[in-house]
């Protein structure tokens, strides 16, 4: 069939230049729609694309606007991206709540900053779902747009639209511990469940061999190795100060080492994202091994300036007249499974990813409609969760009430509750008292009243 792929939220302009090299590589002739409310950053990206297929010779046919409805006309494929607010929005989610003594290195998940980037983000996502669904309904949903599990959760419970959450997390998280291992990341056998941005392995062979014991070796030398490094935190992919290969720097992840000495299951993706999870440990001043998350680990500051310089870096290279530069390819995509999983689909190639899907019993002791990120199979019968055995109790403790959390942000996001978004400010527990969360939520909300409609009266 002829594959017309929509992807919303283009101006993400690093994702959507590893998402079309990823398409470019795999070969296959199809049309890529890009669409944005910046035509500003649709525009970049747009001529950015364009120069990656003619320098490649590829058959993808680009096209671009800022007009959803007529982007998904004839749409196979839709794929979201979207940041509502951009980095500006981003930047309020994480610096009001620090005005309360609540640190956080991402602020895209949970913590306050998630909790208030849903509210953003999840109505937006439900208009996008419904227009998805009067105008193309059978095409293929994915979203990549944080906070996963509320969007998809809320998306389904508003819409009944069956959106599929994609995340890199576990995939890049075992490609740091294979070299570890001192084994290819393709050898491994492992099964990774959760909610996206804290999802536990409880188990992983290696041609039949229980890898536990090695990694909890590892793990003992990597938790001292950290304890004892000024570099703690200081480079980061996220950043740009650190690459996906680096083991010595982004991968020490004292606290995940932590994690798995207590509960015997590894948590991925790494601690940057890890330690939001577990917000009334570390949001307070130098809580984290002595450091301050989002300050001098984990830099919001630098995480925003590398965004904003890779626009702009990228926005020189698009309107440049100049070729596109050595190795631009060569360190674009390769990380996103989507191509694959519609390959797959349209090809009816049997194959096992870990997707964001509603709880229909795969994990019994998980909240049942809850949006959990674990093992799927995928071919041309559509994409299926797999069973999997019941998590230990403690893992499963660490879970169960933040899907609880995701089901209160999404009343809250699809009534315009004030007092929902207060009462997920109480269950994410970084605030210190109901009061502190009412003020909190307060300023939140008149911050970013232009972005949530839903919500009459701030």
């Amino acid at each position: 069939m002829s594959e017309k792929i929509v992807l919303i939220g283009a101006g993400s302009v690093v994702f959507t230049r590893g998402l079309l090299a990823d398409f470019i590589r795999n070969g296959e002739p199809l049309e890529l729609c890009l669409v944005d409310i910046d035509p500003k950053a649709l525009k970049l990206t747009y001529e950015l694309g364009k120069k990656m297929i003619a320098g490649n010779k590829s058959a993808v046919r680009l096209s671009a606007t800022t007009e959803r409805k007529k982007a998904l006309r004839g749409a196979t494929v839709v794929i979201t991206t979207i940041g509502v607010g951009g980095r500006r929005a981003w930047e309020k989610d994480v610096f009001i709540p620090r005005k309360y003594g609540i640190y956080q290195p991402v602020g895209d998940t949970v913590m306050p900053g998630g909790t208030s980037r849903a509210l953003r983000m999840a109505g937006a996502m439900i208009d996008i779902a419904r227009d998805a669904a009067d105008i193309c309904p059978r095409a293929l949903f994915f979203n990549y747009a944080n906070p996963m599990s509320v969007i998809c959760r809320a998306v389904r419970k508003a819409t009944g639209v069956p959106i599929v959450g994609l995340c890199h997390g576990i995939h890049n998280a075992v490609n740091r511990l294979a070299p570890l291992l001192g084994v290819n990341a393709a050898e491994l056998k492992y099964s990774a469940v959760g909610i996206n941005h804290m999802c536990w392995i409880t188990g992983m062979t290696l041609r039949g061999e229980d890898m536990f014991p090695k990694l909890e070796l590892i793990g003992a030398k990597r938790l001292e190795m950290a304890k004892l490094s000024p570099e703690l935190g200081k480079k980061f992919e996220e950043a740009g100060t650190a690459k996906k290969s680096d083991l010595n720097l982004d991968n020490l992840n004292p606290f995940a080492w932590q994690l798995f000495k207590l509960f015997k299951a590894y948590p991925v993706p790494g601690d940057r994202h890890l330690c939001e999870y577990f917000g009334r440990l570390f949001s307070g001043k130098r809580a984290y091994f002595g450091k301050t998350l989002g300050v001098d680990a984990y830099s919001f500051e630098d995480t925003i300036k590398w965004g904003d310089r890779e626009f702009a870096e990228h926005g020189k290279i698009a309107f440049s007249r100049k070729p596109l530069p050595e190795k631009f390819m060569e360190n674009s995509g390769g990380g996103e499974v989507v191509v694959d999983i519609i390959r797959n689909i349209r090809q009816n190639k049997m194959s096992v990813f870990s997707a964001n899907l509603p709880n229909a019993g795969q994990v019994s002791n998980l909240p049942k409609e809850a949006v959990i990120e674990a093992p799927v199979s995928v071919d041309s019968s559509g994409i299926k969760p797999i069973m999997q055995k019941a998590l230990p109790a403690g893992v499963a403790g660490t879970l169960s009430t933040r899907f609880q959390w995701a089901e209160v942000i999404v009343e809250a996001a699809i009534e315009g509750s004030r007092d929902k978004f207060i009462q997920a400010l109480v269950l994410d527990g970084a605030v210190n008292s109901v009061d502190q969360a009412a003020r909190l939520g307060k300023e939140l909300l008149a911050a970013q009243k232009q972005y949530l409609p839903r919500f009459r009266s701030i």
